[in-house]
């Protein structure tokens, strides 16, 4: 049984020595130089003592940078990807151990104003290897240590760290590659940022079956026609991307005229994938295996899974999966056709949230359904039911969480970013499904122009979370109990849109 995600890297660094585990614009790694990359990462960071601490990693998006994740694992902590274009709020409220980064990437730490200890991976590659004292912290480590954690929003506004297992990303594994076949033939093309969950799937079925993972630029995204001929160029045969992405390559009719000849593995997680787009991409790749996966980063990515095998009309929702999750309605099972919120219950499920026992109580509670021991579950706030066909359905976010470019998003923490900003009166929140825009009402003083809110943010949250638009308003409307009127601000961009 595996019980440490380092034996993956090490049984197939053993078997596949020479056989290129990552490879990118900036260069490969094989997997016998992965783990000696790692190891020496790992000994160098055992000097500063610390044991299950968050240890981030600020790089840019290389072969390399995947050894900095397990080479913090090997030092017996875990690690928190660092997107270099993040702002600096974000990564200071990790407090993390250490910083490490890439020289490219010294720069963006510099001006973080970061306190603790910042150190350039470039400089501690010639580290000897302690062997033993590597071996001594791994027998002291069990499954249920942090292996890493990712920042989600919160709905205060504030950004909450979901820590995840090493025995959750097991359980990943385990039926991710199972599921899907993955074996040391798959050429895997990597379209999610390290920082964003759903990368974890990529990198792991990576080191337990030898599979190789090509990390496709992120500027391909944007040129559909260069992005396909880029999949046949590295004899891409495996997808697993967010919907967005595969549907900039049908809308712009790319697909239409080329399709890479090596595609099998067609898979799509992170939001709902639109059915029409769908058909498009079966239509050109009637053999291939099509999956639509689920799951929030509090489920160690996804949690369910739905191998699409018969026809959809372009109105049919895909469905996410069978019976891997719940539905309840109240505090009982939701009937056939009957909507409820989606929770989840098992291995996959993380550890909580890095230093939230408050937040981490009211998302992680007793299941409901069993009174006679302890039983944790997560409620996801999704809105799901159950179809004819017993198929689980998503329908809508239960609150204000948006799903905007592949990633899950807080309303609030947008708005608590904007009601910082010196002038503004108040930021409220909307999102536009239809158009897929994030849209910012507020008051404010006459510098609040749209320029200085969008410079303000930058330091604040990421770009994906940026306002699509922005009305400014010379009052926020109200309830009669003194509430913001989100229906009222509804209407009033509804009529602003149909009148322009």
């Amino acid at each position: 049984m595996i019980r440490n995600i380092l034996e993956y890297l090490e049984k197939t660094a053993k078997r596949l020595p020479d056989k290129i585990a990552f490879s990118g614009a900036e260069g490969t790694i094989t997997f016998a130089e992965l783990e000696e990359t790692a190891k020496r990462i790992g000994t160098y960071l055992t000097r500063f003592g610390g044991r299950s601490c968050p240890i981030a990693v600020m790089m840019q998006k290389t072969p390399v940078s995947v050894a900095a994740f397990l080479g913090a694992v090997y030092s017996g902590n875990f690690y928190t990807p660092i997107d270099v274009t993040m702002p600096k709020e974000r990564v200071l409220s990790i407090r993390p151990q250490v910083l490490l980064i890439d020289e490219k990437s010294r720069k963006a730490a510099n001006n973080l104003g970061y306190e603790g200890k910042i150190i350039v991976l470039e400089e501690l590659l010639e580290t000897e290897i302690d062997d033993a004292l590597l071996w001594k912290i791994r027998r002291s480590v069990i499954d249920t240590d942090p292996l890493y954690a990712l920042f989600t929003s919160g709905s205060t506004g504030v950004p909450k760290g979901v820590v995840i297992s090493h025995q959750a990303v097991v359980n990943l594994t385990e039926w991710y590659t199972e599921a899907f076949s993955i074996s040391d033939a798959e050429i895997i093309g990597n379209q999610a940022p390290f920082y964003f969950d759903s990368s974890v799937k990529d990198l792991y079925a990576v080191l337990k079956t030898g599979a190789q993972m090509e990390i496709i630029p992120k500027m391909l995204f944007s040129f559909p026609k260069k992005l396909l001929e880029y999949l046949e160029e590295k004899q891409i045969n495996y997808i697993d991307w967010v919907p967005s992405a595969l549907c900039i390559v049908v809308n712009t009719g790319a697909l239409e005229n080329f399709q890479p000849s090596y595609l099998k593995k067609i898979m799509f997680c992170g939001e709902a994938m639109p059915t029409k787009q769908f058909n498009q991409w079966r239509e050109k790749y009637p053999d291939a295996m099509f999956a639509n996966i689920y799951g929030p980063t509090e489920t160690t990515v996804d949690c369910t899974y739905y191998i699409v095998d018969r026809e959809f009309a372009d109105d049919e929702p895909l469905p996410i999966g069978y019976t891997d999750v719940f539905i309840l309605n109240g505090d009982r099972l939701a009937a056939e056709g009957e909507s409820g919120e989606l929770c989840v219950r098992g291995r996959c499920l993380a550890l909580g949230y890095y230093n939230n026992p408050e937040k981490t109580a009211e998302a992680f509670i007793q299941n409901p359904l069993n009174p006679y021991y302890p039983e944790k579950i997560y409620k996801t706030g999704d809105i799901a039911k159950y179809n004819e066909r017993g198929e689980i359905v998503f329908l809508a976010r239960k609150d204000h969480q948006i799903k905007h470019m592949g990633h899950r998003i807080e309303l609030g923490e947008i708005e608590t970013a904007v009601n910082s900003i010196e002038g503004i009166e108040t930021g409220v929140c909307l999102y536009d499904e239809g158009t897929q825009r994030i849209l910012l009402f507020y008051c404010g003083t006459e510098e609040t122009t749209q320029a200085y809110i969008l410079k303000c943010l930058r330091d604040k949250v990421p770009k994906y979370m940026f306002p699509n638009l922005m009305l400014k308003l010379e009052k926020i409307p109200q309830t009669l109990n003194g509430k913001i009127d989100r229906l009222a601000l509804k209407e009033y961009y509804d009529n602003d849109k149909q009148n322009t």
